[in-house]
């Protein structure tokens, strides 16, 4: 079992940045993979970014250059900096972790964009 605690979302104007973090309940170094999902009002889940356990990334188009995922191992921590938020990147942000015969995902925090 793994407990998977998001933090950092909040209210932001357009152009501006946040930082997510998702803090789990053991050792990540021995996870498949983590990752950020996002939903936003109205639409399905979907995954946004995610990382490997040697520290490959990969992203979705609309975020590509704008966010960036990274773990620390040592704190057994994920992270998700996004910069040049837009009004369209509004949602709750999920953080999941895929241990290859199981995933754990948190409960989700909110974003959201507006002037």
């Amino acid at each position: 079992q793994v407990q998977l605690v998001e933090s950092g979302g909040g209210l932001v104007q357009p152009g501006g940045s946040l930082r997510l973090s998702c803090a789990a309940s053991r050792y990540i170094f021995s996870f498949n993979a983590m990752a950020w999902y996002r939903q936003a009002p109205g639409k399905e889940r979907e995954l946004i970014a995610d990382i490997t356990s040697s520290g490959s990334t990969a992203y979705v188009d609309s975020v590509r250059g704008r966010f960036s995922i990274s773990r620390d191992n040592t704190k057994n921590t994920l992270y998700l900096q996004m910069n040049s938020l837009k009004p369209e990147d509004t949602a709750v942000y999920y953080c999941n972790a895929d241990l290859a015969t199981v995933q754990f995902w948190g409960q989700g925090t909110q974003v959201t964009v507006s002037s």
